[in-house]
């Protein structure tokens, strides 16, 4: 008899949809149509590349997006605000990223990145409401799940502000080849905090 190696993580479904309510709605980001042509023109504005370096050609937020979909460890999800588009939203398993074993992570673990469109929305508060929504609705969308997580650069002062108003509490600091970022979860309770 041969053992076989199984992986723990096979076993840990993808990232789930937020449940959200109004005022904010969320679905699936397809990698065509109207849903390419809004993520790739917000990821060439200024506000948006300044932090995720990713003002790519739209060929390759095709693929991108595409290769999201195709996969389990990174759901790409748009989100309105009152039926206007907002935001492009990273969900991620934790356990599938790069984030995994930089700190003392539980499977379930959910990440977000997050990208709000226009740069005119910032600044009003709609960021920390967003963000307190989607950590709400990733606990609900994932019983299993008691934490979501984030990692923004600790140079980007207004993100580090609007996570931590939304309820996002900082545990340190992970270091990635690209970025110093900061760690920030959002747990369902106190106890849920890494240790």
């Amino acid at each position: 008899m041969t053992s076989v190696d199984h992986d723990p993580t096979a076993t840990i479904p993808g990232p789930p949809l937020p449940v959200l309510s109004g005022p904010w709605s969320a679905r699936v980001a397809r990698a065509e149509g109207t849903d390419l042509d809004v993520v790739h023109g917000w990821m060439q504005s200024p506000h948006i590349d300044a932090f995720w370096h990713q003002a790519w050609p739209r060929e390759r937020w095709y693929e991108e997006i595409a290769g999201h979909l195709a996969g389990d460890a990174i759901l790409p999800v748009l989100v309105d605000l009152d039926g206007e588009p907002f935001a492009y939203i990273e969900v991620y398993r934790v356990v599938r990223d790069r984030l995994a074993g930089q700190y003392a992570q539980l499977p379930h673990d959910l990440g977000v990145h997050i990208a709000i469109g226009d740069a005119a929305r910032t600044g009003q508060g709609l960021g920390r409401r967003l963000l307190r929504a989607l950590a709400e609705g990733l606990l609900a969308a994932d019983p299993a799940c008691v934490r979501v997580v984030a990692e923004p650069d600790v140079t980007n002062a207004p993100s580090l502000r609007a996570f931590e108003a939304a309820g996002f509490r900082p545990c340190g600091e992970v270091v990635f080849p690209d970025k110093t970022a900061a760690l920030l979860v959002h747990p369902r309770s106190e106890e849920d905090l890494p240790k």
